[in-house]
């Protein structure tokens, strides 16, 4: 983990924001993490490495909001969201994908995922996050 002297601080009496990443790329995750903590008041509370382990991941650390890979071993991100939806129905899941599709999307809502964004439109994930921290469906094109 890097060391958090670089991280932004928010400011006194902000609450912080608990993210779980799950993707089974050491790389997106880093990269993830590097672009989510530069959000103030952001913090990545841990990483899973495929779906089973993002469920349990979950229980363990209880996130405020989860960023999940579709193609994870082990329980793909619909699986993994399916489960974490009927034990933290509360917890809001972003889809972050290569596979975006209008199909793929339908599947994400039936699963309890609250937003997807595709793995092309890195930029669209802090977006994603803050909207589905504010219980709004967040969507984006397939590409």
């Amino acid at each position: 983990m890097p060391p958090r002297s670089h991280f932004v601080v928010p400011p006194e009496g902000i609450m912080t924001t608990r993210i779980l990443i799950a993707d089974d790329h050491l790389p997106v995750r880093m990269g993830l993490r590097h672009l989510l903590e530069h959000h103030p008041g952001w913090e990545v509370c841990g990483e899973a490495v495929d779906g089973r382990d993002a469920i349990q991941k979950n229980r363990e650390l209880q996130p405020d909001v989860i960023v999940i890979d579709f193609l994870m071993p082990r329980a793909n991100g619909l699986e993994a969201a399916h489960e974490i939806a009927k034990t933290s129905p509360q917890v809001p899941i972003l889809l972050y994908t290569m596979y975006l599709s209008d199909q793929l999307m339908d599947q994400a809502k039936k699963a309890g995922i609250s937003g997807a964004v595709s793995k092309s439109d890195v930029g669209e994930v802090v977006h994603g996050v803050e909207a589905v921290l504010r219980h709004q469906h967040f969507f984006t094109h397939p590409q």
